[in-house]
């Protein structure tokens, strides 16, 4: 049992972890028609990201790897009750990647203003629909006694649902204008951080109507005292951004992702999958965890290379530290016509 709750606790972490890491690439990614003003501007606010997204998304995927090896029947029953929420999801990303890589190809302005669309909604849509799928799991769904789900995409679609994807929808747009407002200079910067300070106050206002609702139903001291903590990070990181601090408001919003998500596992603990209105088909740490001898094992390699791994994510943004300016971005030269 004692290494089920650490596993517990390394899910929440992978799971921490991805959504302050690519929460702000969806940020960014939503920034577009907000910031960009032109192509050059569309550039930079890419180039903010462009080495690094793709290893901050490596974190839903060891977070996934790490779900279904320590709570395979947790696994088992998400993946398959939230199937077409995932695979939306899973498309957006896959949109998104292919943006990233073919934007450039100097097709013309059609061809990069749709790819600059499929950026915008490959960042949108998983940023809603994360929020979605994890206020579900807190609230509960229902499950039957092989712990199957038995409801639709429809029900998960509810009042509370759609709030968690507001919230993680806008937490996650304010996280990354405030991380361009940190990567950039200029007039560029200048915006952002006026877009931060608008988009702050309605982050604030939703948030805390979530944390409000999701404490009344699953009230704990543990929860009250990290909801707090996040609010509050939250509130400074805003007048941080007020006062033009970008490095601190962005530790203080990433702050804020991290203590959110603990107090939604804080809020579900020692739950993993509550059953609603039936409790006793509910999963929880002790009946949805793999052996002990499976979950030692896991544990000696996890010690291994998870210190590896955040040294090597430490290291390459240490490398791309640097502002990026209009200045920076080589002029686009045309594809010559066809003969």
């Amino acid at each position: 049992m004692d290494l089920a709750v650490l596993w517990f606790g390394i899910v929440a972490f992978f799971f921490v972890g991805y959504f302050v890491l690519d929460g702000f690439d969806f940020g960014v990614g939503m920034s577009l028609p907000f910031l960009g003003k032109d192509d050059v501007d569309r550039r930079v606010l890419i180039n903010t990201i462009g080495p690094v997204w793709d290893l901050n998304e490596t974190w839903v995927i060891v977070g996934g790897a790490a779900l279904f090896a320590a709570f395979p029947e947790w696994y088992a029953t998400l993946f398959s009750g939230f199937y077409l929420a995932l695979l939306l999801i899973l498309i957006a990303l896959i949109l998104r990647g292919v943006s990233f890589e073919y934007r450039h190809q100097g097709k013309g302005e059609r061809w990069t203003r749709w790819f600059d669309g499929m950026i915008i909604v490959g960042s949108a849509v998983p940023a809603f629909l994360w929020g979605v799928a994890f206020a579900n799991i807190v609230q509960g769904v229902a499950l039957d006694a092989d712990h199957n789900f038995t409801g639709t995409l429809f029900d998960l679609l509810n009042g509370y649902a759609l709030l968690g994807g507001l919230t993680t929808l806008l937490l996650f747009f304010t996280h990354g204008v405030v991380f361009v407002s940190l990567k950039t200079d200029g007039d560029i910067r200048e915006r952002a951080r006026r877009l931060a300070t608008r988009s702050g106050v309605l982050t604030i206002v939703v948030a805390a109507a979530f944390l409000l609702w999701t404490g009344i139903a699953h009230f704990s001291v543990v929860f009250l005292v990290l909801a707090a903590l996040a609010a509050v990070a939250l509130i400074v990181s805003w007048l941080m951004n007020l006062r033009g601090a970008e490095g601190w408001s962005f530790a203080f919003m990433a702050a804020t992702i991290a203590l959110a998500v603990v107090s939604l596992f804080a809020a579900l603990f020692p739950n993993v999958m509550p059953s609603v209105p039936n409790p006793e088909n509910s999963l929880t740490i002790a009946n949805a965890s793999s052996s002990q001898n499976t979950l030692t094992i896991m544990t000696w390699v996890a010690a291994i290379f998870m210190p590896l791994i955040l040294l090597y994510q430490g290291f390459t943004y240490w490398v791309f530290r640097k502002r990026v300016t209009r200045a920076s971005i080589p002029e686009e030269t045309p594809e010559p016509a066809a003969v």
